[in-house]
């Protein structure tokens, strides 16, 4: 190979390599930015399930999909809080629109996001403010337990 075909690919695999990460990167997936908050959310959780295994505890949080989104993906965070309530909330941040909500124990329970740092109370109201842009309150949604049956609606 000679050294300007050498230096030409060079060149070209370093355009590639500074390239792709940003393209990648920039990209909204299912799991990205600008995720639509759920509505129209009606529905119920078995307790006694396995996947509800973790809602036994006080701070212990799964996540589920409303049924209503796209694709079934997930986007409702329901827990026990630290008192033994349940509550649910849109797993799709208010901020940036990441599923990415959870729920935490710091603070008495609030619900956190972890991309950007969003805090808010288990109501919905934003704690803290974490760009330019006055903090929007988080979708909450009504439970109602009826034995081992948790009904999740709005």
């Amino acid at each position: 190979m000679e050294r300007k075909d050498f230096l030409r690919s060079l060149g070209a695999g370093a355009a590639f390599a500074l390239t792709f990460p940003c393209v990648n990167g920039c990209s909204k997936d299912a799991e990205g930015g600008d995720r639509i908050i759920p509505s129209g959310v009606d529905f119920t959780i078995d307790l006694a399930s396995s996947k509800a295994a973790a809602l036994a505890n006080n701070g212990g949080f799964i996540e589920v999909a409303s049924n209503v989104a796209e694709n079934d993906l997930t986007d409702i965070v329901v827990a026990r809080n630290l008192e033994g309530n349940l509550v649910a909330a849109s797993l799709i941040c208010s901020h940036k629109g990441y599923a990415e909500v959870e729920f935490v124990s710091q603070d008495n329970g609030i619900f956190y996001c972890d991309v950007h740092g969003s805090r808010f109370e288990q109501d919905g109201t934003p704690l803290n403010q974490v760009d330019s842009n006055p903090a929007k309150a988080l979708k909450v949604f009504n439970t109602e337990l009826n034995g081992d049956t948790l009904r999740v609606f709005e």
